[in-house]
């Protein structure tokens, strides 16, 4: 294997400012979240990705893939925003075994009430710091990085 090759100061400031920062945003965010909507970044994830898809439905297994849990653990929170009337679920036409997790009028309701909060934490929190030219710079680690870890089509780079 060899002599490993160690992070210069640099390269440590900027790994470690990363994980720093992706911490401390993360809980933020979600904290504003929470006590804006009551929703949780997980429940804000599902439902924009409802939301942005053909009918306001996707498969377990999309979904899963998208936020990168196993289908069983997303079984289990679909099954807390079921209870709660944001989401149901259908059986799959076409895989007896699947489900599709399909939108409800009351989870369409939800998230167009908590977008709008949503958006202005994550306004506050990062964007509104960033000059545009930094904007471009993270939008362009962002799509590298993604590029290389995330397989075709899963980068959840999409609006």
């Amino acid at each position: 294997m060899g002599e490993p090759r160690w992070l210069d100061d640099a390269e440590f400031r900027a790994w470690i400012g990363y994980r720093r920062m992706r911490l401390l945003l993360d809980a933020e965010v979600g904290r504003d979240l929470l006590a804006d909507s009551g929703l949780s970044m997980p429940d804000y994830d599902v439902l924009s990705a409802l939301t942005a898809s053909e009918r306001h439905r996707r498969r377990l297994t999309e979904l899963a893939d998208r936020m990168l849990w196993s289908k069983s653990r997303l079984s289990r929170h679909i099954g807390r925003m079921e209870q709660r009337g944001l989401v149901s679920r259908e059986e799959c036409e076409d895989d007896a075994r699947g489900a599709v997790i399909v939108l409800t009028e009351d989870g369409l309701r939800t998230i167009r009430e908590a977008a709008p909060q949503h958006v202005e934490s994550v306004r506050r929190h990062i964007i509104d710091l960033l000059s545009d030219e930094q904007i471009e710079a993270l939008g362009t680690i962002a799509e590298t990085v993604l590029a290389h870890l995330a397989p075709a089509g899963a980068s959840g780079m999409e609006r």
